[in-house]
């Protein structure tokens, strides 16, 4: 699994649509999305879903924290962290150190934890357990992710469902239908007193003539490009090529790490009525078999700092407030520590939702850490369970239909 690229996950996920995906057949520019805006702009009360998928195998027990279980702290000597270190949830539960501001939204009843989630008979590799997370189909692989099928069943706009991230992932790819992606791109204008200059370009002056006004009007629509898509527009393709060695430490399943420019970009896009129905973003470098601690709070801090302004600033406009956050991992680590100060591939893990719309707290039962599988955590959730919660109360789908008949929600948490 060494320099798994996204391009490769791509290709061998069995999703049909994956090599054209990998070759960005399917993108999309600012000026298509600023046009769709004003042409069909998303009603401000109709529901947004953002998923952020956790690359490479997030650790749940060091993410939601049972640190005053002894068997925990059995399990990882050197790894497990003290009561007085996690931030306090509940149930003897408490949050990475390094998730601050998610706390802060725990505690305003903003975020939920669904505990335990996976699905029948787990796969540790992460090809084959990602592309069961991508499409929803456990038990054989089928050839389009669970949104590509949202799609197919919903229109042929592939602006209905979009992706920030360098490629689309498999998830965004139907049968009939693939999303639309916008990769990260470099853009700047001007700044100081030659900024001021080529801002006043775009002001209509009395009496000017047809085209004068049409070229004032590209200048306009420009610098609200730039004001919508925010710090997101300064970061191209060559990043992921260039991320330096600590940043990617335990990558091993693709991934992109500027999480924070991601989510700035997409909430611009929510903000500019962008007729887009689903997101995708991803942050890498889950796989942490050595020196894990270090990695992943340093990654989970990430997260964190990603989140929390983007949830914010959702919190203030109609529209922001009714998108819901999704963020999972293809799976969790084992319980016990390995030999490298690291975990192995495991099994289940907490999904976490998140918004407005968000009904805080825990789902789901807390899995045994001495009642195990093989070694690993027995799931107490099915994470099609959440899937079919966020297409029902989210996007208004039928479950059944994208879901292979799986109808199995989780009760209570989105508030429709």
């Amino acid at each position: 699994m060494d320099n798994l690229t996204r391009r490769r996950f791509l290709t061998l996920s069995g999703v049909t649509a994956a090599g054209a995906l990998a070759a960005g057949a399917t993108q999309v520019n600012w000026s298509d999305l600023m046009a769709a805006a004003v042409d069909d702009p998303l009603p401000s009360d109709q529901s947004v879903l953002v998923v952020i998928t956790l690359y490479g195998g997030n650790d749940g027990l060091n993410t939601v924290v049972p640190a005053g279980d002894p068997a925990y702290q059995k399990a990882r000597p050197d790894l497990a962290y003290q009561p007085d270190e996690v931030l306090e949830l509940g149930d003897g539960l408490g949050l990475n150190p390094g998730m601050t501001g998610l706390k802060g939204l725990w505690d305003d009843k903003r975020l939920a934890i669904v505990r335990g989630v996976g699905y029948p008979e787990p796969d540790r590799s992460h090809f084959r357990s990602m592309a069961i997370w991508q499409t929803a189909a456990p038990k054989s692989p089928v050839p389009s992710g669970w949104l590509g099928r949202w799609l197919d069943a919903t229109g042929a706009d592939p602006l209905r469902a979009v992706s920030v991230e360098p490629t689309l992932p498999p998830l965004l790819a139907g049968e009939t239908t693939a999303a639309a992606s916008l990769p990260l791109r470099g853009l700047a204008l001007p700044k100081g007193a030659l900024g001021t200059a080529y801002a006043a370009l775009g002001e209509p002056s009395p009496g000017e003539g047809r085209w004068q006004a049409r070229a004032a009007k590209s200048v306009q629509d420009l610098q609200n490009a730039t004001r919508v898509l925010g710090q997101a527009l300064r970061t191209g393709h060559e990043q992921e090529d260039e991320e330096d060695e600590q940043r990617t430490q335990g990558a091993s399943a693709g991934g992109i790490s500027q999480l924070g420019a991601q989510l700035d970009l997409i909430a611009g896009l929510i903000e500019a009525g962008v007729p887009t129905r689903a997101y995708s973003a991803s942050l890498g470098g889950f796989d942490t078999h050595a020196d894990e601690r270090g990695t992943q709070q340093r990654l989970l801090t990430e997260l964190d700092k990603a989140l929390t302004p983007f949830t914010q600033r959702l919190h203030k406009t109609d529209r922001g407030r009714n998108a819901v956050v999704l963020v999972y991992s293809e799976f969790g680590r084992r319980v016990q520590a390995n030999g490298s100060d690291g975990t192995d591939h495991g099994t289940a893990g907490p999904v976490f939702v998140l918004g407005d719309k968000v009904t805080g707290g825990f789902y789901g039962a807390q899995p045994s850490l001495t009642d195990l599988s093989n070694g690993d955590l027995k799931a107490s959730t099915d994470f099609r369970d959440v899937y079919a919660t966020v297409l029902r109360d989210v996007l208004g789908a039928d479950p059944g239909q994208i879901l292979a008949d799986h109808q199995t929600t989780i009760d209570g948490l989105l508030r429709v």
